[in-house]
């Protein structure tokens, strides 16, 4: 696995998931750009010591990703806030795939490690995500990993209807 980003990286993964998520679950183009608009953000503006992106590689190609952003605007309960400052506490996993011709290796469960590892050295004391109800096997590995469901809301987006839910762990530094 690597954090470095490369030229390429942020284009690539954005085709990932434009691609993938198209093929598995029909969503339109407005899923890419709704990703591309993070990532480019991301790339523009993140704290390497609070913020970082994994990539996993097999030789040359990018098949598995995950990253951890601060959740701008959060109190300490991770709920939308008045701007107090406790959203440096709270941590957001993002941008977590998995290549089809990747899965079953267990790479989806050592690129989560390294995410909570990440948290828990960055001082981070909660961290959530937001996913889809229908990503099953993403689901079975954050609640593994002790993540709760805490929301979940059905509207429109992506060219279907679909279920977001929301997923949070606090953290304990001992956990591993």
């Amino acid at each position: 696995m690597r954090t470095v980003l490369r030229p390429g990286d942020l284009g690539y993964l954005t085709y990932l998931h434009g691609v993938l998520y198209s093929r598995e679950y029909g969503w339109d183009s407005t899923f890419e750009a709704y990703v591309a608009a993070a990532l480019a953000e991301f790339v523009l503006d993140h704290e390497p010591a609070r913020e970082r992106i994994w990539f996993a590689e097999l030789g040359e190609e990018i098949v598995g990703s995950i990253a951890i952003v601060r959740a701008r605007g959060l109190d300490e309960a991770g709920a939308t806030g008045d701007g107090d400052g406790w959203g440096d506490l709270v941590a957001q996993l993002r941008w977590f795939l998995v290549h089809p011709a990747a899965r079953g290796r267990g790479l989806g469960r050592r690129l989560l490690v390294a995410a909570l590892d990440f948290c828990r050295e960055a001082g981070y004391r909660r961290v959530m995500l937001w996913t889809e109800r229908g990503l099953t096997t993403a689901t079975r590995l954050y609640r593994s990993a002790g993540f709760e469901l805490t929301e979940a809301v059905t509207n429109e987006r992506w060219g279907r209807v679909v279920t977001e839910e929301r997923y949070d762990l606090v953290l304990d530094a001992d956990r591993r």
